[in-house]
């Protein structure tokens, strides 16, 4: 049986995953990375890139079969090379806050939001630093991108990647050419000896071929792989969600939360402001998507949740931790609908969306709160969605029309639990798919088979839903009017409690 690979480097695991003909999984392999903070910057060594996917191929079956592949990695950040493709400053992932002054003058340059995370805010504060290497940049791109070129030596990028680099015309499906220019007249860049067109990868729409693993490319997946495999352009993690959760026409969107949280919803007609907490990505065929990214989602409740487990130790229990898991989440169900008044901040990490360049979690009550475990353990899990709360509330004042969200990702692993929530937070039915769990690289894996249908002239959203998720099992969430009533009340508390987040980041 022929099969699609999908690759993904997300920000926890290096996975590789099969999908066959009826486009269900049938095969998988995984490696466990994390970032480190090596000099006031968030990276990851690309050595440990080679040993991750030749450790993740590795574990997936009948890799003599594989009749196309792709591969996905987190967006945004920067890798720049000179013309040799050498390195010339450790990769710098989505996590850091170092390019608030970039940003913050592309974005009333071009009239268009440029978040931190982006390539070219990266690119830009570079030069603004004075950093020794910008004068040799000969190309930058994302990780995915770096990827992908080492394995097939072409240098581009899926149209929802390229979207995390610069700024996207959806019309033309390449770099928005008005904003190229006003880049170019910057005096800080006709002092350099580049254009920004040279250094940017070649731009891709979902379906269009992006060459074949050459040899030197199977050399470095250790002879895992035969040279000759077809490859789709390479793409973002949030494009494959996207994909994965069969989002991509207007008026659909879906959330992904694991580490981070995010929102994609593709759009049916353009915002009527620029919005700082809001980026203007696009999906893998190039249509304008609203993204709500938020940095911290379930690393603070992970934490509780090991030092809960570590409580019921003492008393000779030893709860897996999907059980553990389980009955915490099932157990703030019971809670109130505002949570009682028990507020979390989550921040581990800065935020974008709220305007905080570090994090302090917090857990914070008033002498009268109902302190109990399920209003604590539901404060946990409204916090994970609180600030993406706030984004997508600016986008229902838009008028932004949402027929469904799809979640995917840990925080609805166990059901309606973070569905519920969701549903309340965002006032729009949350589904969850079986094959969702999978997330990135199955959603790479069906861009891959695509590419292998895209001769016939269908359209990426019909594929999906016509081939792809037709019957597919799953579940559905109505938002309950009662918690969004609860989560209303609690967000007007949590944006006071930011006041009491941003002195903490002052003070602690």
């Amino acid at each position: 049986m022929k099969t699609c690979l999908g690759i993904e480097l997300g920000s926890t695991r290096i996975k590789a995953v099969t999908v066959g003909g009826g486009f269900q999984p049938v095969s998988s392999g995984d490696y466990t990375w994390a970032s480190c903070y090596k000099s006031g910057v968030w990276t990851y060594p690309l050595e440990e890139v080679w040993k991750g996917l030749k450790t993740a191929l590795s574990q997936v079956e009948n890799r003599e079969n594989i009749a196309a592949m792709g591969v996905s990695a987190m967006m945004h950040g920067y890798l720049a090379f000179d013309k040799d493709w050498k390195l010339l400053t450790p990769f710098r992932t989505w996590q850091n806050t170092m390019t608030g002054p970039a940003a913050a003058e592309l974005t009333e340059l071009f009239g268009f939001n440029i978040p931190q995370r982006w390539s070219i805010a990266h690119l830009y504060q570079a030069v603004l630093n004075g950093e020794e290497h910008v004068p040799q940049v000969a190309h930058i791109t994302t990780l995915a991108g770096y990827v992908h070129y080492m394995l097939t030596g072409v240098n581009a990028v899926g149209i929802g990647e390229a979207s995390g680099m610069f700024p996207i015309d959806s019309a033309t499906l390449d770099y928005d050419a008005g904003m190229l220019a006003k880049f170019a007249a910057l005096p800080d860049i006709q002092a350099l000896p580049w254009k920004l067109e040279d250094l940017l990868p070649k731009v891709l729409a979902a379906g269009e071929p992006a060459g074949t693993l050459t040899e030197s490319g199977a050399a470095r997946l250790g002879g895992l792989l035969a040279p000759g495999i077809p490859f789709a352009p390479a793409e973002g993690d949030a494009g494959t969600g996207m994909t994965a959760t069969n989002a991509v026409a207007p008026r659909t969107g879906n959330v992904s939360a694991g580490t981070s949280i995010f929102s994609m919803v593709v759009l049916e007609k353009p915002l009527k402001k620029v919005y700082e907490e809001i980026d203007l990505v696009a999906t893998p065929a190039g249509a304008p998507v609203a993204m709500v990214h938020c940095n911290n989602c379930t690393n603070d409740t992970n934490a509780w949740v090991s030092v809960l487990g570590e409580a019921a130790r003492l008393f000779g229990a030893n709860p897996d931790s999907g059980e553990l898991y389980t009955k915490l989440y099932e157990k703030s169900l019971e809670g109130d609908a505002d949570c009682g008044g028990v507020l979390v901040c989550n921040y581990l990490a800065g935020e974008g969306v709220t305007h905080m360049d570090a994090g302090r979690p917090l857990v914070a009550r008033t002498p009268e709160t109902g302190f109990t475990l399920a209003n604590f353990f539901k404060a946990q899990l409204y916090a994970t969605m609180a600030t993406l709360k706030i984004g997508m509330d600016i986008l229902a004042q838009e008028g932004a029309a949402i027929d469904s969200l799809m979640g995917h990702g840990g925080l609805f692993k166990t059901p309606v639990v973070g569905q519920s929530y969701l549903a309340a937070a965002c006032g729009a039915p949350v589904a969850c798919m079986e094959t969702a769990g999978e997330g990135g690289p199955y959603g790479m894996a069906l861009l891959a088979a695509y590419m292998l249908r895209k001769a016939e002239g269908e359209r990426l959203e019909d594929f999906l839903g016509r081939r792809v998720f037709a019957g597919a099992a799953g579940t559905t969430v109505q938002p309950s009017a009662a918690l969004k009533e609860g989560f209303n009340t609690y967000i007007r508390r949590y944006r006071a409690l930011l006041e009491v987040e941003r002195a903490a980041v002052e003070h602690l």
